[in-house]
């Protein structure tokens, strides 16, 4: 009996260790402006995007010691990079290439291995499973490695009180509250420990402000009969009154606005002076300039003809320039179940601000199934800090004009562009590319560069292109086929 058992025992643990489960990482999307380029990184590296998972090697090693992991994540990195982080990537860089690229491509992981786990079996569960936790290890590290200590106090201001108690008669279900960061503001706390994959907040559909509320009301056969009048302009007209109507269903999410909001588009002289001579200047000065054309045609044609709809008082430069500010720091790019990416203010999400390390990378799609918005925790949140979003890969100058802030340390996508007027492009490789596929150059602080070779801290693509500059007929030809740069080019 007691070699039965021990050859059961036996076969039990051969049948485990000789199990195998196939990870597939999905190729880049045919809709992702960088698929051919992502492809070509790939090729390049020779890294495959399919992955086995044996029964003999996962569920006892550790993360440290999980070489198909490290795989994993290399080939996630690659297929989760934006325009800025591709344009700086180097044949000798296999990241982390920024924080938000790291948190996209372990999250993305994470995602396929919940998808799989919800149809394995139980045996492929368990590898599926060891697989995820170590997924979530490293996702901890990193959120252990850039922790703040932003620990804040809940708001208890009439205006914010009334907002989170109206959101949450509406239907929102919030694991934030409303709270006041010493030296930051106001933004949003956890009100418990919140983990990789937990909802943060969720918003019905019914209380995300876009293009459709304002064609709800009065103000729809007006804006409806001018032709050419862009959606954010529509939703821009339609706050601007909503904002003083004190019998708007909205009401408690205007009363709770800032009264301003000190973006770059309301500096004074004195800020702008001191800001003489940057580019940053430059920025403000032509997007303020943009503001006051759109104002002034709008004054000559739309509130002229409809003072019924447009009164006066409401629709003032300052009231503009207030709007303006409201949706360019406050709205949202979400995706709506009829397939269109529509400009929203969604209450309570805007009150999470932004970061480089975010806790909410996921957001903009609404569930068909619950008909809601639903803010997705890439990264630990533990119960008292501040739950931070990511606004996207902004630079500073964006950040300061249409937001008001500016970030501490440095920030990966601080980039300023370089317009080269070239007869023809090559790529980092010496060979030509077709003008479809030419380059947006750009430049950033030397010490981001972690190559090791010597390119004076620029991206290989600038020198390529500069090197080009220098270059006649015959020369090209010959670089594309000895890729050493001649002295006098250099």
């Amino acid at each position: 009996m007691e070699a039965s058992n021990s050859s059961s025992a036996s076969l039990l643990q051969e049948k485990k260790e000789n199990r195998v489960v196939l990870v597939m990482l999905p190729e880049p999307n045919k809709d992702d402006p960088l698929v051919d380029k992502k492809k070509e990184i790939l090729s390049e590296r020779s890294i495959d995007l399919v992955f086995l998972l044996h029964g003999t090697n996962l569920p006892s090693l550790k993360m440290t010691e999980s070489t198909l992991l490290e795989d994993m994540i290399t080939a996630a990195r690659i297929l989760q990079l934006d325009e800025t982080e591709w344009y700086f990537t180097e044949d000798d860089d296999f990241g982390p290439f920024s924080p938000r690229n790291e948190l996209e491509a372990l999250n993305f992981i994470h995602s396929i291995t919940c998808d799989l786990l919800h149809f394995a079996s139980s045996e492929d569960a368990e590898l599926l499973q060891a697989l995820q936790d170590q997924v979530v290890d490293k996702i901890v590290c990193f959120a252990n490695e850039h922790a703040e200590n932003t620990a804040g106090v809940r708001c208890t201001g009439q205006a914010e009180m009334q907002l989170f108690y109206w959101a949450i008669k509406q239907g929102v279900k919030s694991k934030l509250n409303i709270a006041e960061f010493e030296g930051l503001g106001r933004g949003a706390m956890a009100t418990m420990n919140l983990n990789v994959g937990d909802v943060a907040v969720e918003i019905p559909q019914s209380l995300i402000i876009c293009e459709d509320t304002a064609l709800r009301s009065d103000m729809r056969q007006v804006l409806e009969n001018i032709d050419g009048l862009a959606s954010e302009t529509i939703t821009l007209l339609w706050s601007m009154r909503e904002h003083h109507n004190v019998h708007s269903e909205f009401m408690p999410y205007f009363a709770a606005l800032p009264k301003s909001f000190n973006t770059g588009l309301s500096f004074g002289i004195d800020a702008l002076t001191a800001l003489e001579g940057t580019l940053l200047l430059e920025e403000i000065i032509q997007a303020k300039e943009h503001l006051r054309a759109q104002y002034e045609s709008l004054c000559s044609t739309l509130f002229a003809s409809n003072p019924e709809i447009f009164s006066p008082e409401f629709y003032t430069w300052d009231q503009f320039l207030w709007a303006c500010e409201l949706w360019y720091s406050n709205s949202m790019k979400v995706a709506f179940p009829d397939g269109k990416l529509k400009t929203c203010l969604v209450p309570v999400a805007g009150l999470l601000n932004h970061s480089l390390y975010p806790h909410v990378m996921r957001y903009s799609t609404i569930d068909t199934k619950t008909e809601s918005l639903k803010l997705y925790v890439s990264r630990p949140c533990k119960s008292g800090q501040q739950c931070y979003l990511s606004y996207g890969p902004l630079p500073s100058s964006n950040l300061i004009t249409f937001y008001g802030f500016l970030l501490k340390g440095d920030n990966p996508y601080d980039t300023i562009p370089i317009e080269l007027d070239l007869p023809q492009q090559l790529d980092s490789n010496n060979q030509s590319l077709d003008k479809g596929c030419q380059i947006s150059h750009m430049v950033r602080g030397t010490w981001l560069s972690k190559s090791q070779l010597n390119r004076y801290g620029l991206p290989s693509r600038l020198l390529a292109a500069l090197r080009n500059a220098f270059l006649e007929e015959d020369d090209l030809q010959l670089l594309q086929r000895y890729p050493r740069p001649n002295k006098q080019g250099e």
